[in-house]
């Protein structure tokens, strides 16, 4: 009877478990990721369900303010509430030009140059605080977003002149600030409608919830 003799196998699987080991202990005193491609991934949602204070990752196709610290309010504020945050950044954009202490000379302050009785409606005591500035700016957009059924034009004609006037007009009121302001954003945000949804499906329906690489221990 002829044996078949397996050695070599064996000899090459040993060699691969010594390859392994030693590329795993060069990883571990180099700081270097051991092999990107057997890193796991996790989503953004399952990120902030580890840790809700983490850096939320950011798709790379919504806009920045240059701030990073200011980008995850934005992001993070927006996604909880259900609002495309690059329709945020767009209203912010056009509002105050990410200027924190922005002024205007009717009586808007902040980033999303809110009045104080919008800015109390929502939940906003100090309209310099950008957290708060910019979840009440937030929590007011949804409102109209639903109120107008999505209608992304009619909901900023009433974010700058008002909710009554947009219905006393039935639509955009004709004024030339209204029409501009309600023009450059909409061509900023290169959409006339934002579906109102809860904060799970618009994390889905505007791709928010991005995979991100697992950090290396």
């Amino acid at each position: 009877m002829q044996i078949t003799r397996r050695v070599p196998h064996i000899r090459s699987f040993k060699a691969s478990v010594i390859t392994v080991f030693a590329l795993f202990i060069l990883a571990n005193i180099t700081n270097v990721p051991f092999f990107k491609a057997f890193a796991p991934t996790v989503t953004a949602k399952a990120l902030a369900a580890i840790d809700p204070n983490a850096p939320a990752v950011i798709p790379a196709d919504v806009p920045t303010s240059g701030d990073a610290a200011l980008d995850q309010i934005i992001f993070k504020t927006a996604d909880k509430y259900g609002v495309d945050p690059r329709l945020v950044h767009a209203v912010i954009l056009q509002e105050s030009r990410y200027v924190a202490d922005a002024k205007s000379g009717v009586g808007a302050k902040g980033l999303m140059q809110l009045m104080p009785e919008t800015a109390k409606r929502f939940g906003c005591t100090d309209l310099t605080d950008e957290q708060q500035n910019v979840e009440a700016g937030t929590k007011y957009l949804r409102f109209l977003l639903k109120h107008f059924d999505g209608d992304v034009s009619l909901a900023l004609a009433s974010y700058n002149a008002g909710e009554g006037n947009v219905e006393k007009y039935k639509g955009v009121p004709p004024f030339p600030e209204t029409e501009k302001y309600v023009r450059n954003i909409t061509g900023n945000y290169g959409k006339t409608y934002h579906p109102v949804l809860s904060p799970e499906d618009a994390r889905t329906a505007f791709n928010l919830d991005v995979d991100a690489p697992a950090a290396a221990e």
